[in-house]
């Protein structure tokens, strides 16, 4: 990981992925976890004040130290036990069935091989475990669809490998899960960076 990518992008997302409305979706995403949670792509831990109460331990996986040291504040603030498990969503080191319920948030658009990382997730989803996720991705529109083909290459180079053009849902069910919920939405303006996708997955 590059100077840029480890030290810069980390305190962008953190930027970026704040204020009231994204808050408002944190909580929602994170309703109805509990026991031990995976979140891939902990980041800077901005959905620990939204876990609930029913959550004992979040198993998380992020590559960047800078994000842990951003995240340490509010790892020390929390009631839930934090544990570093990983760097790479792609190559987890837990057992199969060592977590409860998994959570990602705007994550999946940066792993290199996200069928691998969901695959992962499923693997260690114990029986009755589900996915909680939002993420950016494809538009349903044709001109914003475009604008997001031809602005990726750029995107990845300056965001830390996020594609904006990923079919979030597709992605999901192709590893092996069936999408119990799904709310699609612009979230975010220009459409281009903020076509959302929020729901809820169960291993099949």
């Amino acid at each position: 990981m590059g100077l840029y990518a480890e030290h810069v992008v980390p305190r962008i997302v953190d930027l970026t992925l704040r204020g009231p409305d994204v808050e408002r979706i944190r909580e929602r995403v994170c309703f109805g976890l509990s026991g031990e949670v995976l979140e891939v792509g902990f980041g800077s831990g901005r959905n620990l004040p939204h876990m609930p109460v029913a959550v004992t331990k979040v198993l998380a996986v992020d590559p960047s130290s800078v994000g842990r040291d951003m995240a340490a504040e509010r790892v020390d603030a929390s009631p839930v036990a934090v544990e570093w498990v990983g760097l790479d969503g792609e190559h987890l080191p837990l057992p199969d069935g060592s977590a409860d319920h998994a959570l990602s948030t705007w994550t999946l658009c940066t792993i290199p091989d996200v069928d691998l990382a969901l695959r992962e997730v499923r693997r260690v989803l114990r029986p009755g475990g589900t996915l909680h996720f939002v993420e950016h991705g494809l538009a349903p529109d044709p001109r914003t669809a475009r604008r997001q083909h031809r602005f990726t290459p750029v995107q990845r180079r300056i965001a830390g490998g996020c594609h904006l053009d990923r079919p979030i849902d597709e992605l999901i069910g192709a590893a092996g899960f069936r999408i119990d919920r799904l709310d699609t939405y612009l979230g975010a303006r220009p459409a281009a960076f903020g076509w959302f996708y929020e729901g809820v997955a169960t291993p099949v």
